[in-house]
């Protein structure tokens, strides 16, 4: 293993590690939701964490189309973006595909989950957001310190997935 790739391994497995801790950590602190337990109110639970999560995502766009009408890439077929405006770009573009997996798991997740436990719906949200930022400003600075808010999204939605997959073959 070279050294680039000693750095996104354990910006990776850090991202994992501190990603997990974190939901366990805030679904023990959130207070479980008061609300009737049936699936319409479930998930417009769920719906109302997924507003927060998308705040990034919309953050990203006002920031590249901002940087665009202040420069020459007000025109994108010029290709005259700046390397600050091509990563952007890419930190939306990535965030966006994990935010279509992040919406559809979380919001079935707001169905699997025992309502006494419905708060880990927010944790992975909060979670999802500080992970997205962590993604933006370590790839803003070098590339490869991307890995651990990458690693920790990606790796939610995985889990997320798992646990309903689990849930579908055992009952």
């Amino acid at each position: 293993m070279n050294a680039d790739q000693k750095v996104v391994a354990v910006g990776a497995a850090s991202g994992i590690v501190v990603m997990a801790l974190s939901v366990w950590l805030l679904t023990l602190a959130l207070p479980a939701p008061s609300i009737a337990d049936a699936a319409g109110e479930r998930l417009a639970y769920a719906l109302k964490a997924n507003i927060l999560a998308i705040v990034p995502y919309f953050i990203m766009l006002i920031t590249i189309g901002n940087s665009r009408f202040l420069s020459e890439a007000i025109d994108p077929t010029r290709r005259a973006e700046s390397p600050e405006m091509q990563i952007d770009g890419r930190v939306a573009d990535n965030t966006l595909q994990q935010l279509v997996v992040f919406a559809i798991a979380s919001l079935a997740l707001s169905t699997a989950v025992p309502l006494s436990h419905l708060q880990v719906v927010w944790a992975c949200a909060i979670v999802f957001v500080v992970a997205r930022c962590v993604f933006w400003l370590g790839y803003r600075f070098n590339p490869l310190y991307r890995a651990p808010g990458m690693s920790a999204t990606a790796y939610m939605n995985l889990f997320m997935i798992l646990y309903l997959l689990y849930r579908i073959v055992a009952g």
